[in-house]
């Protein structure tokens, strides 16, 4: 009987695991970059496989994807299975949870399964990142003033973004809940954001605001904030699909750029994005192009792609297998 092959271990990775193993904001960055510009060519993933559940605004989506590295060396195969659930708010649970698994790209043999939540949330933050450093406005006389509506997981990934690009930032946060937002507002400080207010509500906050970033909930209600609360020159960076900014925003702005078009359009045919105009190019195109800030407003709205997903998890299981994380696992 033939030797039996080595196969790389199979590690799996706590979300305390995966927080203690992210790289550091500006590698993120940079990892976000990368997940962009792979968009372009280097990467095969469909549209979201979704089905949704019984409670109103639930979905669960599967996210296969595969990196085709061009110089044939680092390649990626994995998927991330991720449900959200904004009734479980009133529960006292996180809305969203996802859990990433990596294939080795050569064999298929599974090699980590890592809980997708803080990855999901710093991966996306990241990818505003992206954006931030592309389009937010160049202010002169005073600090850039910043508005975070949405005070979860991904209001509280943001603080570090906004930290290290914008710094001496205003920041303005609004949110439902009081509670979270002054959790936010105290989170903020500590990331060194020292001038911090709540506002009474998403259009006080959104006032006069260099950069929009809207990172509530889903839910059925959609479209809430028209074109006259974001100041004319903005960046609108729309982390919460439509839920959010309205199609006459998308519409009227200078630029409108997605992520990923066939994400877009998907969703738009679903429903989630009724009157939405086509983009006019993408973050992977703005990067290769060099595309400079229109005047006027710019819209970036996420729609959330595998390949992220899997750049970051592969990024962190390193980290994680360098440093002793994890439990490796019986096959």
């Amino acid at each position: 009987m033939p030797d039996q092959p080595d196969v790389p271990p199979l590690r799996y990775l706590t979300a305390a695991n995966v927080e203690a193993a992210i790289p550091p904001v500006a590698a993120r960055i940079e990892l976000a970059a990368r997940a962009m510009l792979a968009l372009l060519g280097e990467a095969e993933l469909p549209p979201k496989i979704a089905v949704h559940p019984r409670p109103p605004a639930s979905f669960a989506h599967a996210m296969p994807a595969h990196l085709r590295d061009s110089a044939g060396t680092a390649d990626l195969l994995g998927m991330k299975w991720i449900a959200g659930f904004p009734t479980n708010n009133s529960l006292g649970i996180r809305t969203l949870h996802a859990l990433v698994l990596l294939n080795d790209p050569t064999t298929g043999v599974p090699v980590a399964i890592l809980d997708g939540g803080p990855l999901t949330a710093h991966r996306t933050a990241a990818v505003s990142g992206v954006a931030i450093r592309a389009f937010a406005p160049v202010v002169t006389g005073r600090q850039p003033r910043v508005a975070l509506t949405g005070a979860g997981v991904q209001g509280h990934s943001h603080l570090p973004i906004i930290a290290h690009l914008l710094p001496g930032a205003e920041l303005t946060l609004y949110d439902r809940h009081p509670e979270r937002v002054e959790r936010l507002a105290a989170a903020a400080r500590g990331h060194g954001i020292a001038d911090v207010r709540a506002a009474s509500s998403a259009r006080e906050a959104i006032d006069r605001a260099d950069v929009v970033i809207t990172a509530v909930s889903f839910g059925p209600v959609r479209q809430t904030v028209p074109p006259d609360w974001i100041a004319p020159g903005a960046l609108v960076v729309a982390v919460d699909y439509a839920t959010s900014v309205s199609a006459a925003v998308a519409r009227g702005a200078a630029l409108f750029v997605v992520d990923e078009r066939g994400q877009l359009v998907a969703n738009r045919d679903a429903g989630l994005f009724d009157d939405y105009p086509d983009p006019a190019t993408t973050l992977g195109e703005v990067l290769r192009d060099g595309t400079p800030r229109p005047p006027g407003r710019v819209v970036v709205t996420h729609l959330g792609v595998g390949i992220a997903d899997l750049i970051f998890a592969h990024a962190i299981l390193r980290g994680a297998a360098a440093a002793g994380l994890g439990t490796v696992l019986p096959r």
